[in-house]
């Protein structure tokens, strides 16, 4: 079964076998598999390294959708807390979650435009900066989850710029991590 797009040619990729068999295991733990296999924590999905296969999966594919499992998984190991946001180790719990989530938008790396052209990489960063604000709760004007939906940003041509499609991608789930943040 090929879950990600492969790398061409005789370049090499994150071995398929290693990565279906990580995916296995996620999918386990968040319910949406067989339950013999055994669970992952965010953690190990976090420092998961493949062996290089030449034609494997594409490493940038594999890499995002690791990171939506991290916030999946991250989401459903706090749940229980969620229940309980009255006690006190509940919210710092919750305030942890969130720092981990601003920390995750300090270190995306977006791959460059198609033939020098992208989103301008200085509005984008400027709105990750007052994501990462929100997150923290260190600004008086707060980003919505609105907001970062409906975000736009200049594009540029024959300069360095990111890739419209990975932007998106990332802001898309950062908007379902805002959504989860009260005032």
């Amino acid at each position: 079964m090929n879950r990600f797009p492969r790398v061409m040619g005789m370049r090499s990729g994150y071995d398929p076998e290693e990565v279906d068999a990580l995916i296995g295991r996620i999918e386990a733990t968040l319910g949406r598999g067989p339950h013999a296999l055994e669970p992952v924590t965010a953690d190990e999905v976090r420092t998961a390294t493949f062996r290089a296969k030449r034609g494997g999966y594409h490493e940038t594919a594999v890499d995002f959708a690791l990171e939506a499992f991290v916030v999946a998984l991250e989401t459903q190991a706090k749940r229980p807390v969620r229940l309980a946001l009255a006690e006190p180790t509940g919210d710092l719990l919750r305030e942890e979650w969130f720092e981990s989530q601003a920390a995750r938008v300090e270190r995306v790396a977006f791959r460059p435009g198609r033939m020098g052209g992208g989103y301008n990489e200085d509005e984008v960063d400027a709105f990750l900066d007052r994501i990462v604000a929100t997150l923290r709760g260190t600004t008086d004007f707060p980003v919505t989850a609105k907001e970062v939906r409906e975000a736009t940003f200049s594009t540029v041509l024959f300069r360095s710029g990111y890739l419209i499609a990975d932007v998106d991608s990332f802001l898309s789930s950062i908007a379902d991590v805002l959504e989860q943040r009260r005032p």
